[in-house]
């Protein structure tokens, strides 16, 4: 066993013996954070001499000089402490808490933490074992943590296709853990024999996002940071600021994302009557083409809003974006006419940890203003139909989508080849001009032309574990749109 899995390993079995005891994944992995900050806050101070902005109070060697309720009382007072401090250190511990009731069990953590050399280790190895512990946080369904995983395999064949250069910014306006941070920035430095100012500028001034989630907007930041990315003594790059709230003026050359699915946005407000209740969130934004409390059609315009003219996005987005009517066609006309919306990726169900999702990749150049519509076509790669994956026994990985990345032609997309043809109508890349689709019935992109092999050959039906799955997630996503009409007749 290599130095990596040796690591991985041990800090796995540990998370074991804590579930035992009734902590989480994620109750276990904000701990890691809070613990393996300390100690490279500790390790840097030593080795670059330099202050770190932690009281010395509070430092590493606080907690491994104590045991049992002293080092727990100690840990409650060091987590309340730091999250009140500025910069980095007060977005890691921002409402921080102790979930290991265990003072043996803390002690034995923090000695295995600092048993190891962790400034000095490979950034690939500090990533691994922290994005191994985000993957397995991500299937405790029951956390919910999983709606802020987006599939890696996904996120690299995105940024594959938009491939951004060096000296250029990138950001996310619902980052979740920081998967496109990481993807963009593993390619960057894959595809580019970066010089000095191309490092540093990658480090500190490339990368921007919003969480608002305080416990995920944590996780972020450690796993940016394990990854060499910003610097312990900096300013955070990920707000804890709505994105939607308002137009900070700040343009970006590539937004690469993947917006929270599911509800409408919401406000919690006291009614006449003294009671609590929950009311639909519109954005009345001066730059916005429409305004709904649609979440996801929000963060579609969101994004154009964010770009340079130059800048390119790629966004997933629920199927509904593409055929909802009222404001939905709105955005539809609208990113059509302001800017070449020049591909669509039809994505397969099973895929996310969230049930029921249907989602599609939409692609996307900003553009001037100018009087003709600057997209002239688009182009279709259906991914869903008679693919079948599951979290479980078939997962997707990179090389299912490198046909799609193949067609997409990132070096040149201009230079692009249609593998659909009358005489082979099975072909999943097809292209459709402007004059196509917005003379379809509300501008809808739902397109789809590929026969449904379950439907039409009854003799040839996938194994009945894949069929069951697929009508779980149907019924899941059918429940999931009754709930969000009871909310909407509600006011819940």
């Amino acid at each position: 066993m290599n130095d990596t899995a040796s690591i991985v390993s041990r800090v796995w079995s540990f998370c074991h013996t804590l579930r035992d005891d009734g902590v989480s994944y994620g109750d276990y992995l904000e701990q890691l954070t809070y613990l393996l900050f300390l100690k490279m806050a500790d390790e840097y101070s030593r080795i670059y001499k330099k202050d770190v902005g932690i009281p010395e109070e509070y430092r590493w060697d606080s907690l491994k000089t104590r045991k049992g309720a002293d080092l727990e009382a100690h840990y409650i007072t060091l987590l309340r402490s730091l999250g009140k401090q500025k910069g980095m250190i007060g977005q890691i511990f921002v409402k921080s808490q102790n979930q290991i009731q265990d003072p043996a069990k803390l002690f034995k953590i923090i000695h295995m933490i600092d048993a190891e050399n962790w400034v000095m280790m490979g950034a690939d190895v500090k990533g691994d074992i922290y994005e191994s512990l985000l993957e397995k946080n991500a299937e405790d369904v029951k956390s919910g943590a999983g709606q802020y995983f987006t599939p890696r395999s996904l996120i690299r064949a995105m940024v594959e296709c938009v491939r951004p250069e060096p000296l250029k910014t990138i950001a996310d306006p619902a980052c979740g853990t920081g998967g496109f941070f990481l993807a963009a920035y593993d390619f960057l430095v894959r595809e580019y024999n970066l010089d000095k100012e191309q490092k540093k500028f990658l480090k500190n001034q490339t990368l921007f996002g919003n969480e608002i989630v305080a416990n995920t907007r944590r996780l972020a930041l450690m796993n940016c940071f394990l990854h060499n990315i910003g610097e312990i003594t900096g300013e955070s790059a990920i707000s804890p600021n709505d994105a939607l709230i308002a137009d900070t003026g700040d343009r970006y050359d590539y937004v690469l994302t993947n917006p929270p699915f599911g509800k409408k946005s919401s406000i919690t407000i006291t009614n006449g009557l003294g009671k609590q209740e929950k009311e639909d969130l519109r954005y009345n934004r001066q730059d916005f083409w429409a305004t709904t409390s649609n979440k996801q059609l929000n963060f579609v315009q969101h994004v154009r809003t964010m770009l340079k003219t130059t800048g390119q996005a790629a966004v997933v987005v629920p199927d509904n974006v593409l055929f909802e009517g009222g404001a939905g066609e709105t955005v539809r006309r609208k990113l059509l006419d302001n800017t070449d919306l020049h591909t669509i990726l039809r994505l397969p169900t099973g895929i996310f940890y969230a049930q029921g999702v249907k989602a599609n990749v939409i692609f996307f150049d900003n553009k001037p203003a100018a009087k003709a519509p600057w997209t002239r076509e688009v182009w279709f790669y259906d991914f869903r139909t008679n693919i079948h994956f599951t979290k479980k026994k078939n997962l997707m990985t990179y090389q299912d989508l490198k046909d799609f990345v193949a067609c997409y032609n990132p070096r040149n997309r201009h230079q692009r080849k249609e593998t659909w043809s009358e005489d082979n109508p099975d072909g999943r890349w097809r292209r459709f001009t402007y004059d196509e689709i917005i003379a379809r019935d509300k501008t809808s992109l739902d397109i789809f032309w590929i026969r449904d092999e379950s439907l039409a050959d009854l003799d040839n039906l996938p194994d009945p574990d894949v069929l069951a799955e697929e009508i779980v997630e149907n019924l899941e996503a059918g429940a999931q749109s009754f709930r969000r009409i009871m909310e909407s007749i509600n006011g819940r």
